[in-house]
């Protein structure tokens, strides 16, 4: 009977102690069993881009130390083509919850992730949710619907069929591809200068089904073009305004069809290459107030 009550008193007495270490055990259980078991990150849909960038990377492998790790964690997921994403900061980054928090809340870094990313990748929103034992989750909802998706690829399909069928010299593609836009859209005014919202205009849809184009449908426009031909590109941001880079005979070269497609005052449909893969040094030369990007996170645009 005593041996009965004393192991009675021992199981309350551990039912105490687990109880009142709850958060301590669990995240011990976290750190030593979870966050130690391999995250994956091998799903990678069809429009993941294998190129590496100087500011962002992919990584193959979950390891997350430091607010840089954490910035190249979110490009993979995000080029990966994830829809959702759980993970756990690891006890030994004491710093990532916070740093987490700072890069949900700062909308112009998310924006320069985003600008890495295939255009079909890209999110419109992202939602980052955090618990105290360290638990994240991302949930992000993509910019283009599958139905975007699939119409668009059937438009570029045909476009290459009628304007760029045959040709090799890529130079020359993207010259036809960026004629064809400028002559087959108009910027969207009313949505830049009114808040009049009558077309898809941010998105590759307004600028390929209907017409109108600002600049990041401009620009998304052209990405999937030079990504179907896998040439090497992403998207620049300056303060108010978004436009490509394009890695073509071993140089980065600036390409802005939104400025290429200016607004007359007559109506005229008017198509212009100032614009068309220019340098960098070229690009200040013409002395604009809308192309002043950081260098150093489009550290390949780098003037030498």
């Amino acid at each position: 009977m005593m041996k009965k009550f004393i192991f009675s008193v021992f199981l309350i007495s551990l039912a105490i102690c687990v109880f009142l270490n709850r958060n301590e055990i669990v995240k011990m259980i976290i750190n030593n069993v979870i966050v130690n078991q391999e995250v994956s990150l091998e799903y990678k849909n069809s429009y993941y881009l294998k190129y590496n960038f100087n500011y962002v990377k992919s990584v193959d492998e979950f390891n997350i130390n430091n607010k840089n790790s954490l910035i190249n964690l979110f490009y993979t997921i995000i080029n990966n083509g994830n829809d959702l994403f759980d993970f756990y900061c690891p006890d030994s980054y004491k710093n990532c919850i916070n740093d987490i928090v700072i890069i949900a809340n700062n909308p112009k870094e998310l924006s320069v992730i985003n600008g890495f990313v295939h255009p079909f990748n890209s999110f419109d929103t992202i939602e980052t949710v955090y618990d105290s034992l360290g638990r994240v989750k991302l949930t992000i909802q993509k910019t283009y619907s599958n139905y975007d998706i699939v119409k668009i690829n059937e438009k570029v399909e045909e476009i290459i069929q009628k304007e760029i069928k045959g040709e090799k010299d890529k130079r020359k593609i993207i010259k036809k591809i960026h004629d064809y836009i400028i002559n087959n859209t108009k910027y969207d005014k009313d949505r830049t200068d009114r808040n009049i919202i009558n077309y898809q205009s941010n998105t590759a849809y307004g600028v390929l089904f209907e017409g109108y184009g600002i600049c990041s449908g401009y620009s998304d426009a052209m990405a999937i073009f030079l990504n179907y031909y896998d040439i090497p590109n992403f998207k620049v941001s300056s303060e108010n305004h978004v436009w490509n880079a394009v890695y073509l005979d071993g140089k980065w070269y600036h390409l802005d069809l939104t400025w290429d497609d200016p607004i007359i005052n007559t109506g005229e449909n008017v198509l212009d290459d100032s614009y068309f893969l220019i340098t960098t040094k070229e690009l200040k030369e013409l002395k604009d107030s809308q192309h002043h990007f950081d260098e150093d996170i489009y550290s390949e645009l780098k003037e030498n």
